[in-house]
């Protein structure tokens, strides 16, 4: 009986989470962890960013344990043309949480402009399309009258979208701005006790940076990442990663969301990182998320429970196309 209240407060919360995103401005974008990895699925203008064809693919399951809890899958393949002045790449992705699934592509290209010794200033645009399905009247055990699941609040539309971004970098740091998705698109309104609700596409900005210190074996490497969306709160990641002879990673990241659960608005969650980088061309990454919100309070009393709770796993997989022997004996780190 027990495991069964359980389970049961844990849909309901994931519930209220899913309604929030569709009647609120809460996050939208895909959330990655290792978002220092994945730049292009972020910023179009990190297309052709690495200097080769760059192919990476990432699958993220969060909230372990919880029925209808997020999971992401991205593949994204970049690489430069015009002697690396311009970038061109593809972005795929699906993201879904509960009844709710949003499946996209984008197509990004940046233009590149040197504007030092060693650095690159790359402004970018993308063009993509999402189609997105909330199926809300498939949410079992809901009374009758109610205008959201009543099926009139439905939604299985396609819509067209772009983003901007800026990147500048050098072979020791970076720092990008952008907006995956500027167009706004309605997805539904509904009428309910004389007040209009509406749901659309909200508009987000990204912050991120990062540099690299130290010579030799032993590198660290700090980075961060500001989210912000209209009406909600500033989301912030901050992360260290630790690079042994430029072949393996250990990492730790701390996160607060834009989101809030249950009226939180706390730390969302701390992160490891590790990533191993097999040859020149193929490295491998994986994370895991302890989750701080009320979700990990809906775990059993002991103790194997208290300390894993609602766990993330993220994998990330790249392998990258063209190295010539220079680029092997300066690996990008960015």
């Amino acid at each position: 009986m027990r495991g069964l209240k359980l389970f049961t407060g844990k849909v309901a919360l994931l519930l209220v989470g899913i309604l929030s995103a569709l009647q609120s401005n809460a996050q939208q974008e895909v959330m990655y962890s290792q978002y220092m990895f994945n730049t292009l699925a972020i910023n179009p203008s990190y297309a052709g960013s690495r200097d080769v064809l760059s192919l990476t693919a990432l699958g993220r399951y969060q909230w372990i344990g919880v029925n209808g809890s997020p999971t992401t899958y991205s593949f994204t393949l970049d690489m430069p043309f015009k002697n690396e002045k311009m970038g061109l790449g593809l972005m795929a992705y699906t993201d879904a949480i509960g009844v709710s699934r949003t499946t996209g592509i984008n197509i990004p290209y940046a233009y590149r402009v040197k504007v030092g010794s060693k650095t690159t200033l790359a402004l970018g645009v993308q063009l993509g399309l999402d189609y997105v399905s909330n199926n809300l009247s498939s949410v079992a055990n809901v009374a009758s009258g109610d205008n959201v699941f009543d099926g009139s609040n439905d939604v299985n539309k396609m819509f067209p979208n772009a983003g901007l971004g800026l990147f500048l970098s050098t072979d020791r740091g970076y720092i990008g701005i952008s907006v995956p998705k500027i167009i706004e698109n309605e997805l539904s309104s509904y009428v309910q006790n004389g007040e209009t609700y509406q749901s659309k596409q909200q508009r987000h900005y990204f912050m991120m940076m990062g540099f690299v210190l130290g010579k030799g074996n032993v590198k660290i490497k700090p980075s961060t990442m500001l989210r912000y969306t209209k009406g909600s709160p500033l989301g912030i990641d901050g992360n260290v990663n630790f690079w042994f002879r430029d072949k393996i990673a250990v990492g730790f990241s701390a996160r607060k969301s834009q989101a809030t659960l249950s009226g939180q608005d706390v730390m969302d969650a701390l992160v490891g990182i590790f990533e191993l980088q097999l040859t020149p061309q193929l490295r491998l990454g994986y994370s895991y998320d302890y989750n701080m919100t009320s979700l990990n309070n809906e775990s059993s009393g002991d103790f194997k429970n208290r300390l894993t709770g609602t766990p993330t796993h993220e994998g990330l997989l790249r392998y990258e196309f063209g190295y010539s022997k220079n680029k092997i004996l300066t690996p990008r780190y960015f």
